[in-house]
């Protein structure tokens, strides 16, 4: 397995997956600027992977904010379960799409459990995050 870089992270958008107390998941953007944990980090195949993997499953909800608008451009993966945050120039993450219909950490295989890490707290509750690296 090949961990990914962290040198390379800062003003690069890299996107990893999250979940939280309840295992529902989250897509992270982190737009060059958030913070991502080490497990998110462990290994690219891995990463790659639970992207495909993500990217593969069927629409299960329409989009849940205004077509056109800059956050519909990221939150496609809302339409396939996902939360979806972005982070901010400081580091932090708002949400900008909440699933009718969460994916959970169930609905991936166990082998690629481990790169995701287990954020504090439920993410229908938070609409901002903080993530420790």
């Amino acid at each position: 397995m090949t961990p990914v870089d962290r040198a390379e992270l800062p003003g690069m958008e890299f996107d990893w997956v999250a979940a939280d107390a309840r295992g529902h998941l989250a897509q992270m953007q982190t737009g060059g600027y958030g913070g991502v944990p080490d497990a998110a980090l462990s290994s690219e195949e891995l990463l790659f992977e639970l992207h495909l993997l993500l990217d593969e499953m069927p629409v299960r909800e329409d989009l849940s904010i205004p077509e056109g608008t800059f956050d519909a451009m990221l939150a496609d993966a809302q339409r396939r379960g996902l939360y979806v945050y972005d982070a901010n120039e400081d580091g932090t993450y708002r949400r900008v799409a909440a699933p009718t219909q969460p994916l959970t950490l169930h609905d991936v295989p166990e082998r690629l459990r481990g790169i995701i890490p287990v954020l504090p707290g439920v993410f229908v509750e938070r609409e901002h995050l903080s993530v420790n690296t």
